[in-house]
């Protein structure tokens, strides 16, 4: 019996980590992806125009609202909602494949699109919140991204508090106000979930090549 080859038979899971805009959760998911080579993250298609930086299908599949359309109808998303005027979606083809392979994969979505993944595919799903420790330093980390106008960034401020009210429907939630300690919590979240036996493909067979006397 070739323990660790039966104990890599794993189902993958889908991370959801949601927020309002700067909570860190960019920063988290960047290394909690740096420290798990065998997971990958979930690209979204989105309406929206690129940003400085951000490159076609590493980032976002940038299509026209005409494209975002045919493929709701299509049914190829897991997720889809508007979000500041912009349409986003998680094509379903890619996590299926991923998951059943083993792999995890991290939604980076809000709200709205938790609570559809909830209803496509609640086994798979570990929904996580990431919250500032207070909102003067949640505006502080929009400003200091430079990415988004005073507007933009008026605007996101006051959607947070609606975001946030959501934030009991998660099972999780990390107040990041040191990074390193959010870090080791996401970190030690996802052990967990990974362990849960429904997830371990190979404890079927294993128990029963056990009880065998294998």
């Amino acid at each position: 019996m070739d323990l660790p080859a039966m104990k890599s038979q794993r189902r993958g899971l889908m991370i959801i980590l949601s927020s309002p805009s700067g909570a860190g959760k960019t920063t988290l998911t960047r290394r909690l992806l740096s420290e798990n080579p065998n997971m990958r993250m979930s690209v979204s298609a989105t309406t929206r125009k690129p940003r400085p930086g951000e490159v076609e299908g590493r980032d976002y599949y940038f299509v026209r609202k005409t494209v975002f359309s045919d493929m709701i109808e299509d049914g190829e998303f897991l997720e889809h909602a508007k979000v500041f005027d912009n349409y986003y979606g998680t094509p379903r083809g890619p996590v299926e494949e991923s998951l059943a392979d083993g792999k995890d994969v991290i939604f980076d979505i809000d709200w709205q699109g938790a609570q559809q993944l909830t209803q496509a595919a609640s086994d798979d799903l570990v929904k996580i919140f990431i919250l500032p420790p207070n909102m003067q330093e949640l505006e502080k980390r929009l400003r200091s991204r430079a990415q988004d106008s005073d507007e933009v960034i008026a605007k996101r401020m006051s959607k947070s508090e609606a975001e946030i009210s959501h934030w009991a429907e998660y099972d999780y939630v990390i107040v990041n106000d040191d990074v390193d300690m959010a870090m080791a919590e996401l970190s030690a979240i996802v052990i967990a979930e990974r362990q849960k036996r429904k997830r371990q493909l190979w404890l079927g067979p294993f128990v029963k090549t056990l009880v065998q006397g294998g």
